[in-house]
Parts: C-alpha cells; structure tokens; sequence
C-alpha cells in the first residue's frame, strides 16, 4: 500500500522537495495513516508536514480524539494545530446542513494555518471508496461529465489526495498491522446522510445484485471521464481566449477564507456572433469557465441558468441582461456578452 501511495504522489506531483504540507487529521483510519505514511516519506521526499485538527464538539467523543491526535503528533514530533468549535451551534445559526458547514470550517482552517506555517499544500485523507462514493451520489444528482471525475488527485495545484487509489479495506488492514489504534466515528454508520447511505447500503447492494467489481469498473469511468473532461477544458480555454475581446481588472480582493489576496477582472466581454456560433457542449463550458475567471467560483450557478444565458444570447436583442446569482450580471450590447461582477 505504501508504495502505491508513493507511485500516486509521483504520477501527479503531489509533494515535491521543500513542500510544506498541512495534513487535516480527524483522528480516523484515513487521516492517521496518511499522516503515519507521510511522516514516513518526508525525509525520502524531502518535505515538511503540520498537523491541522478540528473538534467540531458535536459527539461526545471528540474531545478524546483530538487527545488522540495530540499524542500521536506528540510522540511523531510534528507540530499539531487544534480548533474546538461548535459546529452543530453555527449551521443552525446559518439554517445549513451540518456536513457542509463542518467542511467549510475544516477547509478554512486548514488555509489558516497553511498561511501560518508558510505552506504550499494540504493534504486530506480522500481515500479510493470515498472517489467512488462521490461519482455515485454526483450521478444522483445528475452531474455532468466532470462530475463522473469523481475526486480529484490534486486540485488548484494545492489540494492533495495522496489516498485516493488506496482502498478503505488497504488503510484499515495498514492501521492494523502498525497498531495505530485509530478512533472510529460511529457517526459512519448513520444512515440518514447521504454519503453514508450510499456507502452503507447502496454499494452493498450493488456488488451483491449487480456487479461485484463496482469498484474497479467506476474506477474505470472515472479515468475516462478524466481524460475527456480534460480535453474538453482544452478546447474551453482555447475558444475564451479567441473570442475574449476585454477584460476589466479590479483592485486585489481577499478570498472567502481570507488566506491570501487575489485579482478578479470586474468584468469579461465576449464577441457574441462567435459565440452563437459555438457548439452547444461548449458553449456550456465557457460560460462557466467565464463565470469563473470572473469570480474565482461557480457556486450557484445551475444548468437551468446556463441555459438562460444562452437563450439569452441567442435572442441577440441589445441592452437586455440576466443576474442568475446576486454577485454576477449578464449583459448584451453592442454585439458582446458582458459578464459583469456585482458586489
């Protein structure tokens, strides 16, 4: 298992010599031996690594995992970074789902301290049946082609996912043998969220009743989904910069989780004939590549405001305009497309 995960971080670069590398570390079978492995290869490699640990005090255990965690990073002599705060208190006050609160959280404060320690990556403990998990529930939801990807090895060349073609069986049986004693979060067996439904009952009844090799043949989709989905965001940033004819540069704005300064234009004008003229797969994509280089994000947007974009364009009638969300605005005239930025 070690040396697949040595083989993944070789075959997309994930840590290079004189990285500085934030591990998240929640004290369960992934997270404990990605930190044990790389603790492992950081003076193969020739890296740096952090600890970032984040108790989110909803279940009674947590405060004995994050002692868990402090000892071990204690006992590997890696600094560890601690946050205790009430997750369940904050996604009420939001009126947002747990889950996605609790990430968001984790993910700032992972930056935080990526800042702190003058880091360059992050690294969770996304594993081979969380991927699959993922593709399945993105096909609930009727992604798209990229959502078929699944997750990612590496994203914004500072996300990293050495685990990802290492099964859940692989890590446990590594913890096992290391004697590692990992926390479990009893909170996996619940099923009323809807990754665990899909990994608790979904996929079981998937190998049982239809394809035992479930795994390996998602595995299988993924990369070839990979494989297009990269050609097609080729094509995507070829056609932008043909048809991009201005672009207006804003003043450096600081991201959402307030780790570093970045420039948006504050708006983006494409040459709306060559657009009309487009295939509609592209068209699609460009939109949403725009919107993104425009506001760094896509969130919010959806296939029903990608479709009005393009009636919208279709329709050629100057000075008419759409917001599909309260930061973005959408404009026709003098024969461009304006995507313009609201604050």
């Amino acid at each position: 298992m070690k040396q697949k995960i040595i083989d993944t971080i070789k075959k997309y670069n994930l840590i290079a010599n004189g990285d500085n590398v934030v591990i998240g570390v929640s004290g369960g079978p992934d997270s404990i031996c990605l930190l044990h492995v790389l603790n492992e290869l950081k003076n193969e490699i020739g890296f740096n690594i952090y600890v970032a640990h984040v108790n989110h005090m909803i279940r009674n255990e947590a405060d004995e995992e994050t002692k868990y965690v402090e000892n071990i990073c204690e006992k590997l002599k890696i600094k560890c970074f601690v946050k205790r705060i009430d997750v369940l208190k904050i996604a009420n006050n939001l009126k947002r789902g747990t889950e996605e609160t609790g990430r968001q959280i984790r993910y700032e404060f992972f930056n935080e301290i990526l800042e702190k320690t003058n880091s360059n990556k992050i690294a969770t403990a996304h594993n081979n049946n969380d991927k699959i998990e993922t593709i399945i529930m993105n096909i609930l939801r009727g992604s798209g082609l990229s959502g078929l990807k699944g997750i990612e090895p590496i994203r914004d060349n500072k996300y990293i996912r050495p685990l990802i073609n290492v099964s859940r069986e692989e890590i446990e049986e590594y913890c096992k043998i290391h004697k590692l004693e990992p926390k479990i979060d009893k909170s996996n067996k619940d099923n009323i969220y809807t990754r665990n439904k899909v990994r608790n009952i979904v996929i079981p009844y998937i190998k049982k009743e239809f394809n035992p090799n479930i795994i390996k043949t998602l595995n299988r989709l993924s990369e070839v989904a990979t494989e297009e989905n990269e050609y097609i965001n080729k094509i995507t940033k070829e056609t932008f910069n043909k048809i991009n004819v201005g672009t207006s540069i804003s003043h450096p704005q600081m991201q959402e989780n307030h780790t570093s300064h970045i420039t948006h234009p504050t708006s983006i004008a494409l040459d709306l004939k060559q657009f009309n003229n487009l295939e509609l797969v592209i068209k699609r994509r460009l939109i949403l590549y725009t919107i993104n280089e425009l506001l760094g994000t896509t969130e919010g947007i959806e296939k029903i405001n990608i479709d009005d974009i393009i009636k919208l364009c279709n329709n050629n009638i100057g000075n008419k305009y759409l917001s599909p969300i309260k930061k973005l605005k959408v404009l026709i005239k003098s024969k461009k497309i304006f995507f313009i930025a609201l604050n």
